[in-house]
């Protein structure tokens, strides 16, 4: 067995090449079996096996650097640098993470997690070692989808002045996670499939060897800078920046890999190396459906299907119906999204309003300001994104869309501690970053029909509004509380004294926990749907302050810049009769694990709460 053999970093070149192809086997097959029980990135990772042994047997790892873009693909790098055992524990709490993480490995030369950032890593790797007098290669690995963001672009143009080495492989497999979209897509479109380099181009070195001379003609061009490529693929966009290009090469191929590898190595500055793989490929249903396959949970082998049938609708469902309907009533209802057509929800209004669909591709920056022309231009536009993902789109939030005061929806995704992905994705920084913003409005429903509600009414809305929602199943409780969406005005729902609970969206069911906690020992407790994190309703903390001891706000964000923050600033400007505990996520990064666990270790789950709120009350009273 291959795969036994590879115990530690560089142990794959112990193996013969007559091993190769049964170690790609078995890396696919302990992969396939690995993530069909603990879930996990499978179709990238089927993807690029014989891309990532080629990588480990043309480089020496640690000394060469290894910067993978986005990260998510990076599985095989971690069985290759010896880390089998710890995917058991992958995406686990305290297990290994889905991702490249430097204190993991000193083979993870870079942390990443959102896309196209790995050449403008790669790029200060290798000006580090020009600087300090080093020798080691410098890859960057970045995907086809990737180079839909603009920071690829910027690294880019950066790259073509280099002198020394620095070698960017481009991993093109057609996607990111959805289908690609733009004119960079049918660029390299044009490459894969121009049989007048593919077919013709050793039919012109063979004619060229034939006439007298045509031998030393034919090696003159392939040295030259633009060589038979630019013969045959006229305007080749890398080339012309000053990048050389080669490729494109089988990404399945290893002989052809490490071929390829060698020649990139002798390059005196940038080059990109362009490789096709296939999504999900040795499994039929990843090959099928890689986007289902992108970050999958558990599933059955034999059929593909997840282990754990979900039952009742999630937030992007119900997300999804509303803006379908809201489609059908307004016809300037328009949606975008950032390559996630299929996780934002947005798949069924991409299929009855195409005309009022836009997939951007991977650039967060682009959709908001692409929205906030739509809105100019008297569209009313909903973009819905993954709340880590618009904090890279935070300049455009700002200056683009606030500035303006324009009627944008921002559908937040993803808000709160999402779990597996880990740090780079837990969504816990919206309600601080968008909170600093003038003119910004920030909501945040308690159940699936306020949000609903909220979405309805932020549509109407004349002017920049969130609307932020968690992953994972709808809450579905409460649905007796259905007070109209006003702006800045909270929503009670239990009225008592003493103790009073503001909650903060997905809060608002851990709440009604704690209260009942609280009320099984004697304790008189209210509670408050906050709904508005901005404008905060002064009016419901003035009111409260009157019959209770203690304001406890709730929120799934961390402390600072949140919620809980606004609410005790308030209270002491004001001068109010009133304590206030705030129940946030502490201001630290939240490493990868089960939600519920990452409940318990932040300190925000009920028992946590009810505990903390008993301790601060008996101390008020003593």
């Amino acid at each position: 067995m291959a795969l036994e053999k590879i115990n530690q970093v560089n142990d794959i070149k112990k193996l013969s090449p007559k091993e190769y192809d049964q170690l790609a086997l078995e890396i696919r097959e302990f992969l396939i079996d690995t993530i069909s029980q603990t879930g996990g990135h499978l179709a990238s990772n089927l993807g690029v096996v014989e891309l990532t042994m080629a990588l480990h047997l043309s480089f020496d790892l640690p000394k060469d650097k290894l910067v993978w873009d986005v990260g998510h693909q990076s599985y095989t790098h971690k069985l290759l640098t010896g880390r089998k055992s710890g995917f058991d524990r992958l995406r686990k709490f305290g297990g290994m993470s889905g991702f490249p993480k430097r204190k993991e490995s000193d083979c993870d030369c870079f942390d990443t997690g959102h896309s196209s950032t790995s050449v403008s890593a790669g790029l200060g790797l290798q000006a580090a070692r020009d600087l300090l007098g080093g020798e080691e290669y410098v890859v960057s690995v970045i995907g086809d989808g990737a180079l839909t963001g603009g920071m690829a672009y910027e690294a880019l143009n950066n790259a073509s002045g280099l002198k020394k080495n620095f070698i960017i492989v481009l991993n093109d497999n057609h996607m990111s996670i959805a289908k690609n979209v733009g004119g960079m897509s049918e660029y390299l479109n044009g490459i894969r499939t121009n049989e007048l380099y593919t077919s013709l181009k050793s039919g012109v070195e063979q004619s060229l060897n034939r006439l007298p001379g045509g031998e030393r003609l034919a090696n003159q061009l392939k040295k030259t800078k633009s060589g038979i490529k630019q013969l045959l693929i006229p305007g080749m966009l890398f080339e012309d920046m000053g990048i050389t290009y080669l490729g494109p090469v089988d990404g399945h191929d290893i002989t052809k890999l490490l071929d390829i590898f060698q020649k990139a190595r002798r390059v005196k500055g940038a080059v990109l190396v362009h490789v096709l793989t296939q999504k999900g490929r040795g499994y039929r249903p990843a090959e099928r459906h890689p986007s289902r396959f992108h970050g999958a949970e558990p599933f059955e082998i034999e059929t593909g299907l997840p282990k754990n049938r979900r039952k009742k609708a999630n937030y992007q469902d119900v997300f999804s119906t509303c803006m379908v309907k809201l489609g059908q009533r307004n016809e300037k209802v328009a949606a975008i999204t950032a390559a996630m057509p299929d996780g934002t929800g947005l798949k069924r209004f991409a299929n009855l309003y195409p005309e009022r669909f836009f997939d951007v591709g991977i650039a967060e920056g682009h959709a908001v300001t692409f929205a906030a022309g739509l809105a100019a231009g008297g569209i009313r536009p909903v973009l819905a994104v993954y709340s880590s993902f618009l904090q890279r789109a935070y300049d455009q939030v700002l200056h683009d869309v606030c500035i303006q005061n324009l009627p944008v929806v921002f559908a937040i995704d993803r808000a709160g501690l999402v779990g597996s992905d880990g740090e780079t994705h837990q969504g816990i920084f919206d309600l601080s970053y968008l909170s600093s913003i003038p003119n910004m409005h920030i909501m945040a429903p308690k159940n699936k029909w306020e949000l609903s509600d909220m979405l309805k009414f932020a549509v109407e809305f004349d002017g920049p509004i969130a609307l932020r929602y968690p992953r994972g199943e709808a809450y579905d409780g409460l649905k007796e509380f259905r007070k109209p969406v006003a702006l800045g005005k909270s929503e009670w729902i239990y009225e008592e004294e003493d103790i009073a609970l503001l909650a903060v969206g997905s809060m608002v069911k851990t709440a009604e926990q704690v209260r009942r906690n609280l009320k099984a020992i004697g304790y008189s407790c209210s509670l408050v749907n906050a709904r508005f994190v901005k404008p905060i309703d002064t009016e419901v903390i003035r009111e409260l302050s009157r019959e209770h001891r203690l304001l406890v706000t709730m929120e799934e964000n961390v402390r600072s810049g949140g919620y809980g923050e606004k609410v005790l600033n308030y209270a002491v400007l004001q001068r109010l009769p009133v304590q206030v505990l705030n129940i946030a996520i502490p201001d630290e990064y939240v490493e990868h694990g089960n939600v519920e666990i990452l409940y318990e270790e932040t300190g925000i789950d009920a028992e946590s709460v009810t505990k903390r709120v008993i301790e601060r009350y008996i101390t008020i009273r003593q």
